[in-house]
């Protein structure tokens, strides 16, 4: 191909760049998904995180503990008050409030014998009552138990010291624990969701506008004219996945940058504290995401390009969303962490690289390089089979 050809092509390929840009800006979807999905979407999510983590926090600054039948255990009331807990009356119907998730905070049921037998030298029980489906009351059920526990060594270092024994001999070792994890480490832990909600803005955001230039325009009939035009088939494809890619790119910017200002809505003073994310975390943020917005909006024009309607359309793209989506379980259920291949997987990879960029950790070049490496491929393979089916219509 001579250079003036390759020259005309590309003007070709800018001029459906811009004429189909210009048509995704104009329709009201793709302008709610970007002002939905992008621009409020980064603070939004860090105050609804930040909300869950300032309940858990007042929770426990509250230092309440829930008793059904306190008044048989007066000495175990004293040990808590004197580990400055305050103790309520649990309701009459606690149980069915647990269930009901009404009642946020798991019960300690005492006995009525709890006394006589403490006094006896006997070994009377106590019940932790939680639902497993309520996770705050289940969340407590940890605090309880080491209440518990502490009473119960207070009970027995108070036997032996009335037997005149030290109760020193029992503690044969003493046990210290050290987190290794940095702070950003522990923030990652309650903002481990934020890279899949970007990567999915990514996607919706760049899904109206492949659609409706590949299944929208056979089904408006305004294809077969675009392609009795000059231009090649590749020139139009090239063209048409730039204006596409481009929505999703100006989606994976948006939301990324709107996690800086999103920092300060946060409630949480302990997430507030950890969670740092700077303009450098963004770029490497936006060095992930780009390349997929390329590919993924290659993968979505090739689905669409077969169908004859945009609901067709839609219906086949489901696909793509719901593996996408179903990606973080993938991470959920591997008890091994990471693995190698992970990376290989397109928005897995990215999904798994942003994770360590949320815990502080460097980021290699090869790191980087398998994701770009496969999102190249994967939108040049989306290109080239949707120019192939461009290419099959003209004919026709």
């Amino acid at each position: 191909m001579s250079s003036a050809r390759v020259r005309q092509a590309w003007a070709h390929a800018w001029a459906v760049f811009r004429k189909e840009l210009l048509d995704a800006l104009r329709d009201r979807r793709t302008l709610v998904m970007v002002l939905l999905s992008s621009v409020a979407m980064g603070p939004v999510v860090l105050v609804l995180i930040s909300s869950l983590a300032s309940t858990f926090e007042k929770r426990a600054e509250a230092r309440e503990v829930v008793v059904a039948g306190i008044a048989h255990a007066p000495g175990l009331r004293n040990y808590l008050e004197r580990q400055t807990y305050t103790v309520k009356e649990a309701p009459s119907d606690y149980e069915q409030q647990l269930k009901d998730s009404r009642l946020q905070d798991p019960v300690l049921v005492v006995p009525p014998d709890f006394e006589p037998l403490l006094r006896a030298g006997e070994v009377p029980v106590l019940e932790v009552v939680s639902h497993s489906a309520n996770q705050r009351a289940q969340g407590g059920v940890g605090r309880i138990a080491g209440l518990l526990r502490g009473f119960n060594q207070e009970q027995a270092a108070l036997r032996l010291m009335v037997r005149g024994v030290s109760p020193a001999l029992l503690q044969a070792v003493e046990v210290q624990e050290f987190d290794l994890a940095s702070p950003a480490t522990r923030g990652a832990q309650l903002s481990f969701m934020l890279p899949f909600f970007v990567l999915m803005a990514v996607l919706y955001g760049a899904l109206n506008a492949a659609l409706d230039t590949t299944a929208g325009e056979r089904e408006r009939g305004s294809l077969e004219p675009l392609l009795m035009n000059p231009a090649s088939p590749l020139a139009l494809t090239l063209g048409k996945w730039a204006a596409v890619s481009a929505v999703g790119m100006l989606i994976a910017v948006l939301s990324c940058l709107s996690f800086l200002p999103g920092q300060w809505l946060l409630r949480s003073e302990t997430l507030s504290a950890m969670f740092r994310f700077g303009p450098a975390d963004a770029a490497r943020f936006l060095a992930l995401l780009l390349p997929l917005a390329g590919a993924l909006s290659a993968v979505l024009m090739a689905i669409a390009i077969r169908c004859k309607s945009f609901k067709e359309a839609q219906a086949n793209a489901t696909v793509v969303l719901l593996g996408v989506s179903m990606l973080p379980l993938v991470t959920v259920f591997n008890p091994g962490g990471e693995a190698a291949w992970h990376l290989w997987v397109p928005a897995l990879g990215q999904i798994t690289l942003m994770g360590r960029v949320l815990k502080g950790e460097p980021l290699a070049a090869l790191d980087i390089g398998i994701p770009l490496l496969v999102s190249v491929v994967v939108a040049a393979v989306g290109v080239w089979f949707v120019a192939r089916s461009l290419r099959a219509a003209a004919i026709k």
